[in-house]
């Protein structure tokens, strides 16, 4: 089949004859399906399209049916996923997919200087257009579409112009500028076809209308560019297109953004230099900026070996030629009078290795000729007074992946990096996101599969060895790059850029002033730090100084010897297990925010200072990771430390050090990962359990209690033992109450448990513990929606975000987002709380913990069910019985699902099945720690009692084990309600407490 959406929606059978889709709705749904052909397109989008801001009640069963309907009209292959739903057509068709490819065809074609095939790439693309896109869509989804269709255009119209045309432009110009009055490129490309038509009057006519319209709309002049063009045609001359710009074999990707602070730069400085490392793409940039300005021309300084060349190299650029005498006057001076009255656009590239005399020749002709601008790229400024700075970072994630397999398919079109771009992000973060390393890395796939890459990035620079001939020698290889600029330091820049080389790398790497002067051992390095900034061996912001992973790399090379990297490594290690040693006893109080900040900038040196004491000296590994313990867990970070503290564990042996027991027992704590992959994990916790019962006092770290208690589960009771343990300081006592809450709140007495969680909260607000309060503002949120007091509860669980948000705790914005979507639930609200069940997954999947990610998944599937989408929900608590993983978290969340499951059945009309689900979860009920799971599955079998009265005796179990009958349950309340009906009140009440007293006992008979 075949689908068109630019224009009125059109489809088309195998043989071309058309088929309706039906009225407006099964139109606009196809649409959107068609919009992301072959990929999924989330249910949310769809209601959004489909019904606006409002859509009705019941929605996602009004959209399940509308592709039920489309499906048997069209007979089209419509998936329902756990996402969304998937239309199954390939992307050529569906006519904008088409237009989208040919599109990006012919921007290339006519990048890479083949205007011919570029015009017919692109007039193909254009001709697939029938009326306005997605006009079955409210006009707002068209929009992208729209500008890239100028786009094409416009660019089409370049080409025709290269070729030579230019009265047939006319016409269809002036159409575009009626419909885009406001584009000076077009103005500017009219004037360009009228003067090739030999029509200059008409042409310069242009131009004036172009002002008055600009004028009268946006109260401005027109562009410098558009200027530019008036004044090469009132000379008389051929207007001139980009000349000097390189042409460029390869697509351009990304730099948007970059490429806009260019132009906002050159708006109003007269010098803008783009500054950045070796390889970051600044001459790439320079020549995308540059390529559509009216008057460029461009200078290439890098071959250049002495200052002295620089203005003839600018007088060559300029086209300037020597007598047949040789050189007449002052090359200086020639250049002013080349330069005198044009308004043109000077590129210098590669200026960093004759900076100054750059810089002097730069001043010079700024001073004399004020129509000129300069666009320079260098590794450092020039520092001339007005200079504007245009830093060029690293490509972020996105684009960084989009260039590697732009470049990718030129050499292996056959590979699907699609499939694979969790690799492809990895690599391109491995390489700093550098353009050339990724260029070079990309070219290295004509030999080398995507993993084998990835793996063999760990020695770069063999592997980026081999590069693009054409290019010049300092940009064939990933070494010759780093070479280029390290030539350029004094022995004292290299001698500290070598030194720093010891800082971690990556996004909390580098270094402050303080730490580069305790670890490198250099007093007062504040003027060579400036200078390796300037130099751009170094990035600096925020009081920190980072070197990309390749150059740190590099210096990593040049260091002396071994033993000079081993003191580097000893002297990173004190200074960093200092800086751990001073911010633990402040983590758990008023002032834990800044500390937490200051562990969290050095994270990545603080675990390289950790892997490095785990060979170098065990104990004080020991005691750094003690220090850090408790960080990693507010931070959710305690899951990639795992063989970390199974490595050091290794190192000690079975028995804890003298005097450090409880850092032992933390150490231990830290192995658990709670996949079950690990078969020495029991010997392990019972031997930390024997270690930790020895200790009779005050713990120096309280929080042990509250980490032993996460990885052993909630058999972990509060004995006399742990009140001992946690002391009689605030926060200890505070935490007392936690604990004592929670062993309330399971035993199903939750007055009790409640009274315990203020008591905690108060405690906490005391001390200023945000982590503290928020856990108790989560328990005490549930008892208020138990009640039924729904609004408290909001208010409860947001002021516990509002504390989890300034921690940057992922783990506890989890539980407090998927306890809000519960009180959203029972309120009726589907919409916001599914977007809430979907932001907790993220945040818990974010922080390695999947028993969160499965209950997250579990409340998706109850939000799909209650709203009537019963296909949906079960491809949600199935996903959810595949994450829960093989800890004490995860029963009660497996005994839940499989009573969601019931659910669905029952929805669907199958007792017998509700029932053998809702008994699978009973069965899991097997300990004392399980009275609320056997509260559920005593109410999810009263749904399906054939008897009214057992019906009524498990509802009172229900209530009875979890202390107090759900208010407003979406699920409990219709059962009770029906229970009611065929029995007396009196019947009722005496069957419900019968049910209440006998607790777990009724829920044994089914």
């Amino acid at each position: 089949m075949r689908f068109g959406i630019l224009g009125p929606l059109d489809v088309r059978a195998p043989g071309g004859t058309p088929l309706d889709p039906g009225g407006p709705r099964p139109r606009a749904l196809l649409t959107l399906l068609l919009l992301e052909a072959g990929r999924t397109v989330p249910a949310e989008r769809l209601i959004d399209g489909l019904y606006g801001d409002e859509p009705p009640a019941g929605a996602a069963n009004a959209l399940q049916s509308q592709v039920s309907r489309l499906r048997k009209r069209l007979s089209l292959d419509i998936e329902a996923t756990p996402a969304g739903y998937r239309l199954a057509v390939g992307p050529d068709d569906v006519d904008v997919h088409r237009f989208e490819r040919l599109a990006a065809e012919g921007e290339r074609a006519f990048t890479a200087g083949d205007p011919s095939q570029a015009s017919a790439l692109l007039g193909e693309a254009l001709g697939l257009w029938r009326g306005p896109a997605l006009a079955d869509l409210p006009a707002a989804f068209g929009s992208r579409l729209d500008e890239i269709r100028l786009t094409t255009a416009q660019t089409r119209i370049e080409a025709e112009l290269a070729l030579g045309s230019g009265g047939g432009l006319v016409p269809g110009l002036r159409e575009l500028i009626a419909a885009h009055p406001l584009s000076e490129r077009l103005y500017g490309q009219l004037m360009r076809a009228l003067h090739a038509d030999g029509r200059p009057a008409e042409a310069l006519a242009v131009y004036a209308e172009a002002r008055r319209v600009l004028a009268h709309e946006l109260g401005a002049d027109p562009s410098a560019e558009l200027s530019a063009l008036h004044l090469e045609l009132l000379r008389g001359r051929e207007p001139a297109r980009g000349r000097g710009v390189p042409a460029q074999l390869t697509r351009f990707v990304g730099r948007a953004d970059e490429l806009s602070r260019i132009d906002a730069l050159l708006a109003g400085a007269r010098l803008v230099t783009l500054t950045g490392p070796g390889g970051a793409g600044k001459t790439r940039l320079a020549a995308e900026a540059a390529r559509d300005r009216a008057d460029v021309c461009w200078a290439e300084l890098a071959p250049l070996t002495g200052g002295e060349q620089v203005p003839y190299a600018l007088l060559a650029a300029l086209g300037v030629r020597e007598g047949f005498r040789g050189p007449q006057g002052d090359p200086v001076e020639r250049l002013i009078d080349a330069l005198e009255g044009r308004e043109v656009l000077l590129v210098l590239d590669n200026c960093e290795h004759l900076v100054d005399e750059a810089a002097r020749t730069a001043g010079v002709l700024l001073g004399a000729c004020p129509g000129l601008r300069i666009l320079a790229t260098s590794r450092e400024a020039l520092g001339i007074t007005g200079e504007a700075m245009c830093p060029v970072p690293p490509l972020a994630a996105g684009p960084a992946a989009r260039l590697f397999m732009d470049r990718a398919a030129a050499v292996r079109p056959d590979a699907d990096l699609h499939a694979r771009v969790e690799t492809v992000h990895g690599i391109c973060e491995a390489l700093d996101g550098l353009p050339l390393a990724i260029e070079l890395a990309a070219a290295r796939l004509r030999t080398l599969t995507v993993d084998e890459l990835a793996d063999r990035l760990g020695d770069r620079f063999r592997l980026l060895s081999r590069g693009d001939r054409t290019k010049a020698p300092r940009h064939r290889t990933l070494r010759a790059v780093v070479e280029w600029s390290w030539e350029l330091l004094d022995e004292e820049e290299r001698d500290l850029a070598r030194r720093m080389a010891v800082f971690a790398g990556g996004s909390s790497g580098g270094a402050t002033l303080a730490a580069v002067e305790a670890v490198c051992g250099v007093p007062y390095p504040e003027d060579l730090l400036a200078s390796l900034t300037e130099k751009s061996f170094l990035e600096a912001a925020g009081g920190r100084y980072r070197m990309l992973q390749t150059i740190r790399a590099f210096c990593a090379e040049h260091l002396a010897d071994e033993g000079e990297l081993s003191g580097l490594r000893d002297a990173h290690a004190a200074y960093f297990r200092g800086l751990a040693a001073q911010a633990e006893p402040y983590l758990r109080g008023g002032g834990q925010l800044p500390r937490l900040a200051a562990l969290g900038a050095e994270r990545d040196n603080l675990s390289a200072a950790l892997r490095h004491l785990v060979g170098a000296d065990p104990r004080a590994a020991l005691r750094l990771m003690a220090d850090l313990s408790w960080f990693w867990r507010l931070r959710g970070l305690h899951g990639s430390h795992v063989p970390l503290a199974r490595e050091l564990l290794a190192a000690l042996g079975d028995e804890p050090p003298e005097d450090l027991a409880e850092e032992f027992v933390l150490c231990v704590i830290n192995t658990v990962a709670g996949d079950g992959n690990d078969p020495r994990e029991p010997q392990r916790l019972a031997r930390a359990e024997a270690v930790l019962a020895s200790r009779d006092h005050a713990l120096r770290r309280p929080f042990v209690v509250v980490l032993w208690s996460v990885a052993y589960g909630p058999q972990y009771a509060v004995k006399e033992r742990v009140r001992r343990q946690v002391g009689e300081a605030p926060w200890g006592l505070a935490l007392l109450d936690v604990g004592l809450g929670f062993q309330e709140w399971f035993a199903g007495r939750p007055v009790t448990s409640e009274e315990h969680f203020e008591r905690a909260l108060a405690g906490f607000r005391a001390t200023g513990d945000r982590w503290g309060m928020a856990n108790c503002l989560d328990p005490l949120g549930m008892f208020a929606d138990w009640r039924g007091d729904r609004e408290r509860a909001l208010a409860l669980l947001d002021e516990g975000l509002a504390h989890v948000a300034a921690l940057e705790a992922p783990e506890e914005t989890a539980d407090l987002l998927h306890r809000r979507a519960c009180v959203l639930l029972h309120q009726g609200q589907l919409r916001d709380a599914a977007h809430h069940f979907t932001r907790s997954a993220a945040m818990a999947r974010a922080a390695a913990v999947p028993d969160k990610v499965a209950s997250a998944r579990r409340g998706l599937g109850d939000v799909a069910r209650i709203g009537g989408d019963t296909e949906h929900a079960r491809v949600h608590y199935e996903a959810a019985l595949e994450l829960c993983a093989a800890n004490w978290f995860s029963v009660g969340e497996t005994v839940r699902t499989l009573i969601g499951l019931g659910r669905v059945a029952l929805a669907a009309s199958r007792p017998d099945e509700a029932r053998d689900w809702f008994e699978q979860g009973l069965a899991l009920c097997d300990g004392p720690t399980r009275a609320l799971e056997l509260a559920d599955a005593a109410e999810a079998l009263a749904s399906v009692a054939r008897d009214p009265r057992e019906a009524a005796v498990l509802l009172g179990a229900g209530a009875g084990l979890r202390g107090l009958a759900l208010a407003g349950d979406p699920d409990v309340a219709p059962v009770e309600e029906r229970i009611r009906a065929a029995l007396t009140p009196e019947t009722y009440e005496k069957a419900f407490e019968e049910g209440r007293a006998m607790r777990s006992a009724a829920v044994s008979r089914p």
